[in-house]
């Protein structure tokens, strides 16, 4: 059993997820590290963390599968014995005009990253209403408030995001819980890596691409440094979006 706050972070092998279990060990969390396939990746990641002197755990489940994750929520209880923080992270892209996306490509971004999320709070939800005490981030992103041309099932999945996250900070409010969003806008990453920076960059009034921390330092903040923040949306996109 865990005697530091618990936090859970899904896709934390590398990337913004991987910065925001960094982030949150520095707090004082422990940490469970959700994976899908990257295990070396997320080996790497569980060294980092454990070297800054708390608890961490790898865990490998597919977040789009409902068994896997209420099989995994339950490892990680038995273990920790509580679940503070949640952070719903996971994601991946599957980019294409909307007129040309076939149905996998279109399922597979609304399964891993908006039903993922319904996946992963439900369980975690109930223990945090059972311990009156809880905080949940969803990674969001300016897809989703403005849409994107050639992202149609990114853009959808992340509104549907917001709009889960406020929905559930009312409902949760009662019982201690919060529930916000981060959105990020465009950051060096796997993800964004074959996008054409220079012309990304030249919209952007701070003139830079978002690094993973800076992503991670919003989570934080919204995660365990405040406690009377609810049902918002930060969007951390160096101006993109103003």
């Amino acid at each position: 059993m865990s005697e530091n706050k618990v936090a859970l972070v899904t896709g934390a092998s590398r990337g913004i997820g991987r910065q925001c279990a960094i982030e949150l060990a520095k707090a004082g969390l422990d940490i469970i590290i959700n994976y899908a396939g990257n295990e070396e990746a997320a080996n790497k990641t569980l060294e980092e963390i454990k070297a800054l002197g708390v608890k961490a755990v790898a865990k490998k489940f597919n977040v789009a599968d409902k068994e896997a994750v209420e099989a995994a929520i339950k490892e990680i209880m038995d273990e920790f014995g509580r679940i503070d923080v949640l952070v719903n992270n996971a994601g991946i892209t599957r980019d294409g005009l909307f007129m040309r996306m076939n149905e996998t490509q279109w399922l597979d971004v609304i399964n891993t990253n908006l039903n993922s999320a319904y996946y992963v709070t439900n369980p975690v939800s109930k223990i945090m209403i059972k311990q009156r005490s809880g905080s949940i981030v969803n990674m969001a992103s300016i897809s989703g408030i403005y849409g994107n041309m050639g992202q149609a099932n990114y853009s959808t999945a992340k509104a549907g995001l917001i709009g889960f996250t406020k929905a559930l900070a009312k409902e949760l409010a009662s019982r201690n819980i919060r529930v916000n969003a981060v959105a990020p806008g465009f950051v060096q990453t796997d993800m964004t890596k074959d996008l054409p920076q220079e012309a990304i960059i030249e919209r952007i009034p701070l003139k830079r691409l978002g690094e993973p921390k800076d992503i991670a330092l919003a989570v934080k903040f919204l995660a365990v440094d405040t406690d009377y923040v609810t049902g918002q949306v930060l969007s951390v996109d160096g101006g993109l979006v103003i």
